[in-house]
């Protein structure tokens, strides 16, 4: 039983409740929560009411999933330009993970950074695509030593977002073939591969003897026609080395890779063919590219 002087106190303490609840609720730009089906049944009318969540559940806040296939894509979260995102991974039985970077058809430029403690940055590289969804970037970076967190800035601007995904299972690992296929690229050096139009991506290692790894990698198609750039850097080629897997759609594909080290500082490089299109014969090239070399069909 409630006493009358009691009934204007509680009168405004709901009402303060609701008031709350709704302007939370409505805050511009605020993220949707979304809870079970079986954690609404559990809410009672008055939390219902208050807007509170269901006692003994988690709620989790839904974000913008980039459309397209693919399950790395389900998972992936939307950077708009000039945003970072950053993922923790605190266990050290993390030794790796791979990022994974796309768009809708628009260009694609970012930093991806890897921290290692406090101001220590073992591991970074600035990255540019012309077509992410044509040429997605995808690159296993090693994180021994836990706790890591691996930070990826869209340095594009607001109109490129990027959809990023860091996973750290199922991790692409070299060939047999790429670890076999290593020549020495001096510090300042550079050396190019040229591919057959039947190789859809390929295969791309560095490393070093321990010495810092700072390179330049290029996927042009035509005359200093760049497709994609990496600028790559790691305080340890060893313990850090760089792996990545290069979609090279079309007929010219060259990769280029400049140490841009001192002469001090050489490094190990490996490029060999990842996937081959089956269809794409060695006498014929599908959509009318352009074959360099003019000996097509002889």
């Amino acid at each position: 039983m409630l006493f009358r002087s009691q009934i204007p106190m509680l009168y405004r303490t709901f009402a303060a409740a609701s008031i709350a609840a709704s302007a939370s609720a409505f805050t511009p730009g605020a993220a949707p929560v979304h809870t079970s089906a079986i954690a609404r049944k559990s809410t009672s009318p008055v939390m219902q009411q208050l807007g509170m969540p269901p006692v003994g559940t988690q709620s989790y806040t839904g974000g913008v999933v980039p459309t397209g296939g693919g399950a790395a894509v389900d998972s992936s979260i939307l950077v708009q330009g000039g945003s970072l995102r950053t993922w923790s991974y605190r266990s050290p039985m993390v030794e790796q993970v791979q990022v994974i970077l796309s768009t809708d058809g628009r260009p694609l430029d970012a930093d991806i950074e890897l921290w290692h403690g406090p101001d220590n940055t073992p591991c970074k590289m600035r990255v540019y695509v012309e077509n992410g969804q044509l040429r997605p970037f995808s690159a296993v970076v090693e994180t021994p030593r836990g706790p890591n967190t691996i930070a990826i800035r869209n340095i594009g601007q607001i109109e490129f977002p990027i959809a990023a995904n860091v996973v750290a299972d199922n991790v692409d690992s070299p060939s047999a073939d790429c670890l076999s296929a290593s020549a020495t690229i001096q510090g300042g050096a550079l050396r190019t591969y040229p591919f057959d139009p039947s190789v859809d991506s390929v295969e791309v290692l560095l490393r070093t003897d321990g010495r810092p790894l700072n390179a330049r990698i290029e996927l042009l198609q035509g005359p200093n026609n760049n497709k994609q750039v990496i600028e790559l850097y790691a305080e340890d080629g060893n313990d850090r080395q760089f792996f990545a897997i290069l979609e090279t759609p079309g007929a010219g594909n060259v990769i280029r890779i400049i140490n841009t080290a001192p002469v001090e500082f050489p490094m190990t490089a490996a490029v060999v063919p990842n996937s081959i299109n089956e269809d794409m014969v060695s006498n014929a090239v599908l959509g009318g590219d352009v074959v360099f070399g003019g000996d097509l069909g002889w």
